[in-house]
């Protein structure tokens, strides 16, 4: 088993509550709900820090250079974009 540490953790009793009531229900213990939701926290805190690098590594223009070559061919039945989904899009951007 590898090295584990510890850590005094201090929670408020009324999310403590809600923990150990969680930890019930998915027949787990304490310990393990907490190390699974950090280490969920830790994947997401990365992932972001991930795509913000790609991010700012992007070409404004490739992806139109990209769309260029895709073609005219139709989407497939069930690919299609939902009705009004572009408008939607384009007014969530300002």
């Amino acid at each position: 088993m590898a090295t584990v540490s510890n850590y005094a953790l201090r929670i408020p009793p009324s999310l403590m509550e809600e923990v150990k009531d969680l930890a019930k229900q998915d027949d787990t213990s304490l310990d393990q709900l907490i190390v699974l939701a950090v280490a969920e926290r830790v994947g997401a805190l990365k992932a972001r820090a991930y795509f913000v690098k790609r991010a700012a590594r992007a070409v404004p223009g490739d992806f139109a250079r990209v769309l260029a070559k895709a073609g005219s061919e139709r989407p497939r039945e069930g690919d299609e974009l939902p009705e009004g989904w572009l408008e939607e899009v384009g007014e969530s951007r300002g």
